[in-house]
């Protein structure tokens, strides 16, 4: 498979740990790049931030008007119909960074998945359904799609893998509902997640920057 397109920021020379952070639909890889100088990295090994950028398609949602998407939208409420072959499709093109990683001698367990609305719902379908351990993942202000088969098509691996996932509380985008009841359920199935919720509609809060940081500083520190 031919790899997405992507921005690659290392930290220090040698890194020994990898973030794969996944924009929102309409955005492309360089939409959270400026956010790395507002983290505190210290403490943490050397990282590889990974920004790919998605392919453009149609997306029915917004009058099948082309931009990029890791997958169809076909309605905003949980109950309309997902796209499921576009974000298996999606899922593998992750799949692949993560496996170019582990070929670049970053272990499974110091890679990150985070992401960004639909990102954040392409990090949470990948992640807990990839076979081998990660080092943690970042949702934010998304949901878990395709959540009828989650429990069927996870896997045991990443059962323990901690998991941040943040949301605001004014999101008219994806309502707060709809993302805290995928933490509901991931919680109803034995999942650690830190749930955070912030005075914001769909964006990035400052005090969300500071979890962020935190988060990684945790789950990468030795």
């Amino acid at each position: 498979m031919e790899l997405l397109p992507c921005i690659e920021i290392e930290t220090t020379d040698h890194p020994t740990a990898a973030v794969i952070w996944l924009h929102g639909l309409g955005a492309d890889g360089k939409d959270f790049a400026s956010l790395l100088p507002q983290l505190d990295l210290s403490g943490c090994p050397s990282i590889r931030f990974i920004f790919p950028s998605a392919p453009s398609m149609p997306v029915t949602v917004n009058g099948g008007y082309v931009m990029p998407a890791w997958y169809d939208i076909i309605g905003r409420s949980s109950n309309d119909r997902e796209d499921e072959s576009g974000i298996e499709r999606s899922a593998k093109a992750i799949e692949a960074l993560i496996e170019r990683e582990c070929s670049r001698d970053i272990a499974p367990n110091k890679i990150v998945l985070a992401g960004f609305s639909q990102g954040c719902s392409m990090v949470l379908h990948t992640g807990l359904r990839y076979p081998q351990s990660l080092g943690g993942i970042m949702a934010l202000s998304g949901y878990l799609p395709l959540k009828d088969s989650f429990i069927k098509n996870r896997h045991s691996a990443n059962q323990p893998t901690p998991i941040f996932m943040a949301h605001g509380e004014w999101d008219s985008v994806i309502t707060l509902d709809r993302s805290e009841s995928s933490k509901d359920l991931l919680e109803a199935n034995g999942y650690a997640v830190q749930w955070q919720t912030y005075a914001m509609e769909h964006s990035v809060h400052p005090h969300e920057i500071v979890d962020i940081g935190n988060f990684l500083r945790r789950v990468l520190n030795p």
